[in-house]
């Protein structure tokens, strides 16, 4: 006879499929990106009407910024596509906590739930979040259903309920919070190979420079295009990593709050259904 899931293999068997979108995610938009950036690079920056005399390989037009980027050389399109994807992979975590944390306020949202509990009308609270959505409301209900099945348990004691509900949330957090934190991982790397790639295009640069300075005629067209090569990487690098670490802080804190919240409610399921069953 076959058996029906479980609460928490259904539960995880959708979080692997998410993750497991997330990762196809991923592994599209690098490549995505990429693409894209050498497009821009070679059609757009390197557009002849961004050069003097419409030649790509000569000087760049007067105070044209196109131009002078396309000399960046060869590895900017490369740090272009690492802007590309902490553009992209910051919207797609906007988006995925902005849905985790629900329809409305994550803060009025735990006081709705903290105030049921306290007036001790729990299908309130699982009310509200049904009303609320996300991932935090998922955690909160998660508790709430233990709370109300630890009412008709007979075999426990108070202290052995409690923990029951309390290791019931630890749980749904545990298989709901994780989905927050994919491919921030790939935000934070950002922020270290923007600076060394950008650091590299910067070396190729100087070494170009220097090597045009050790000729015996120096040829002032090549050592521009070799000082503008290491200054527009070091640039694009510094912008890329700044850009990174702020995003990462952003969505960091956005997750540590969405988890305060949790935790903060979860504590009042608990404290009440001790409360409430002290002296039963």
């Amino acid at each position: 006879m076959a058996t029906a899931p479980t609460k928490t293999t259904t539960t995880a068997a959708k979080k692997e499929s998410s993750g497991s979108g997330s990762s196809l995610f991923a592994t599209l938009t690098i490549p995505l990106c990429l693409t894209v950036a050498i497009l821009i690079y070679i059609f757009i920056l390197g557009d002849p009407s961004h050069f003097k005399g419409g030649d790509n390989h000569g000087d760049p037009a007067d105070g044209d910024i196109f131009g002078t980027v396309y000399k960046g050389g060869v590895l900017v399109p490369l740090v272009m596509s690492y802007v590309l994807m902490v553009i992209v992979f910051s919207i797609e975590r906007f988006i995925v906590i902005g849905k985790a944390s629900g329809t409305s306020s994550v803060d009025a949202f735990v006081r709705k739930v903290q105030g049921s509990l306290s007036a001790g009308n729990i299908d309130a609270a699982a009310a509200e979040c049904d009303k609320q959505k996300g991932s935090v409301a998922n955690v909160i209900k998660a508790g709430l259903k233990k709370y109300k099945e630890m009412e008709n348990e007979a075999t426990l004691d108070v202290d052995q309920k409690t923990l029951a509900i309390q290791k019931d949330i630890e749980e749904a957090t545990a298989l709901e919070m994780p989905m927050l934190e994919q491919n921030l991982t790939i935000i934070a790397t950002l922020v270290s190979i923007g600076t060394l790639t950008g650091l590299l295009g910067t070396v190729i640069g100087m070494i170009k420079a220097f090597a045009e300075l050790s000729g015996a005629a120096t040829n002032t067209s090549k050592l521009s295009s070799a000082i503008s090569e290491a200054l527009v990487n070091t640039a694009l690098g510094i912008f890329t990593s700044a850009s990174s670490i702020v995003m990462y802080n952003v969505f960091t804190s956005k997750i540590d709050s969405l988890t305060y919240a949790i935790d903060e409610t979860g504590f009042s399921i608990v404290q009440t259904f001790a409360a409430s069953h002290k002296n039963k």
